[in-house]
């Protein structure tokens, strides 16, 4: 048997739509896939028939029928791991992709380094509008080699199982499997076992797979579910189990990281929706995420980001206050954002006034502010806006406890960055001091026909990098200040412009334009059509 060769397990469920797709690109790795096992988990669409003429078409792929469902993806995942021929796995879901030479560049970097695992980057493409976002992109900067993850805690932030190659052996003789049944985040506790069990890993940059995200579609995966109590409470379940894995295993700094992680990326990726979500789930949440934060390590919180600690010690500190959250929601953005009121001063800087005492509430401490590198601290730029033939953005930088007004804010520059393609258009200018308002103040105006893409809808979000006195660049998104007015004009040509300045659900700046006739049909029967929807 050539040990060189892999299986590729698909797993599908009532998905012929899509499933096909997957398959494809499986096959077209080439000879390195000796096999494609598909794993039908007891679907009752058309997926038994589309994919029992594929198996009598394509001498390659094998299928496997599961009789009852299984309510998640550990059981088909499992059911491919025991009926692979080949030495080596990979995993891919029926409504994913393979990158073209993926397999090929997974085996040839477990083999350049000897490894039990191989992983590459994995891509999130939004549908329809073809969006691509890395997924955890800082993993994946160069090729590297790892003899467990020990060394590089930071692993633990790639959650996911179908961006690898394992070496099916590593896989059988440590008995690592998916969860079975209806466990959901399955791959947080298959990652974790995999990464317990120390094995040689082999990092590439190149990307090897694509992750689908549709919207709008009715099919959102279990993950973007975010706003069902349930997500959230499944979600709390596969990390204690994570965390169980890391005690088991006896090694500390693992389990430290892995609480770590909690606190930088999973508890912020559900705050920054939560002022918009209903009382009774903000209050489950608040309740789910105490309960499981509270008997973290101190030391997985010392280790935490400065902004990581003071939205912990206020989820700790304090019960559910809705005057918290729009804030909490700020600092849970990527990167963070600590918005006004700043009480206290820089030498004891506080969540808020000590007001809070008389809810019966102890001060909470922005420890670290001070000392933090100005990277790191969570300022807040906003822009009020102005539209007409021209789109002018008023910048405002509040000092943070005498911070900003240390490192002397010099320049700004304004991307408007379109959203598809990652294309800028750059505006730079300087700041101006507002010292009775402890600000700064910049303006910068654009040519909205620049904005323009010939009768598309185009939207572009906005970032201001601040350049200070020593010469450092700090980036950050734009937030949305006033002026939000949607704008309809017809210019000298005869050309219909749409401009629509608007606050993302995380607060920060976009606009949206259109021009011609044919674009601003497109929005208006976008709008149209979400009414009924609705």
């Amino acid at each position: 048997m050539n040990d060189a060769v892999a299986t590729v397990v698909v797993i599908t469920y009532n998905d012929a739509e899509h499933v096909l797709e997957a398959v494809a690109s499986a096959l077209a790795q080439g000879d390195v896939v000796g096999e494609v096992v598909v794993v039908d988990d007891a679907s009752t669409d058309d997926t038994p028939r589309v994919l029992e003429r594929l198996e009598a078409a394509e001498a390659r792929v094998r299928v496997v029928r599961r009789a009852t469902n299984s309510g998640g993806c550990g059981s088909p995942r499992n059911d491919g791991i025991d009926a692979a021929r080949h030495p080596w796995l990979v995993f891919l879901d029926s409504d994913d992709v393979l990158a073209p030479k993926a397999v090929d560049t997974l085996l040839a970097t477990a083999a350049r380094h000897d490894a039990d695992v191989a992983a590459g980057l994995c891509v999130r493409r939004e549908l329809p509008s073809g969006r691509e976002i890395p997924w955890q992109e800082q993993l994946f900067t160069r090729e590297s080699v790892h003899d467990g993850v020990g060394g590089r805690p930071e692993t633990l932030w790639d959650t996911l199982s179908v961006n690898k190659l394992y070496r099916r052996e590593f896989l059988l003789s440590r008995r690592i499997r998916f969860p079975e049944g209806a466990a959901h985040y399955e791959d947080f506790v298959f990652t974790a076992r995999v990464y317990a069990a120390r094995p040689r890993l082999a990092v590439t940059p190149e990307t090897v797979y694509v992750w689908h995200v549709r919207y709008g579609t009715g099919q959102a995966s279990i993950s973007l579910r975010r706003d069902r109590i349930q997500n959230w409470q499944d979600r709390v379940a596969a990390h204690q189990q994570v965390l169980d894995i890391m005690r088991d295993s006896g090694d500390q700094d693992l389990l430290l990281a892995a609480q770590t992680k909690f606190l930088e990326h999973d508890l912020p990726v559900y705050l920054r929706d939560l002022p918009q979500r209903t009382p009774e789930y903000q209050d489950a949440w608040w309740r789910i995420s105490r309960e499981h934060v509270r008997v973290f390590e101190a030391e997985a919180l010392r280790q935490a980001t400065p902004a990581a600690r003071w939205r912990t010690a206020v989820l700790l500190g304090r019960e559910r206050n809705t005057a918290d959250l729009p804030r909490l929601a700020a600092l849970a953005a990527d990167p963070p954002c600590l918005t006004p009121p700043y009480a206290g001063d820089v030498r004891r800087p506080l969540w808020d006034e000590a007001g809070s005492a008389s809810q019966g509430a102890d001060e909470i401490v922005l420890d670290g502010l001070a000392d933090a590198p100005i990277a790191l601290v969570p300022f807040h730029v906003a822009a009020d806006v102005g539209t007409g033939r021209r789109l002018v953005l008023e910048l405002r930088l509040a000092d943070l406890y005498g911070r900003i007004a240390d490192a002397g804010p010099e320049r700004a520059t304004v991307e408007l960055r379109h959203r598809v393609t990652g294309m800028a258009h750059r505006f730079d200018t300087a700041w101006e001091a507002e010292p009775r308002e402890s600000r700064w103040r910049a303006v910068v105006t654009a040519d909205t026909s620049e904005l323009c893409e010939g009768g598309m809808i185009t939207t572009w979000d906005a970032w201001v990098t601040v350049t200070f006195r020593n010469g450092e660049p700090v980036t950050r998104p734009l937030r949305a200040g006033s002026g939000l007015r949607r704008l309809v004009r017809v210019g000298r040509r005869g050309q219909v412009l749409l401009l629509q300045p608007y606050a993302t659900n995380s607060g920060c700046l976009a606009v949206r334009v259109a021009d011609g006739l044919a674009g601003v049909r497109r929005v208006l029967a976008g709008r149209l059509a979400r009414r009924v929807r609705r």
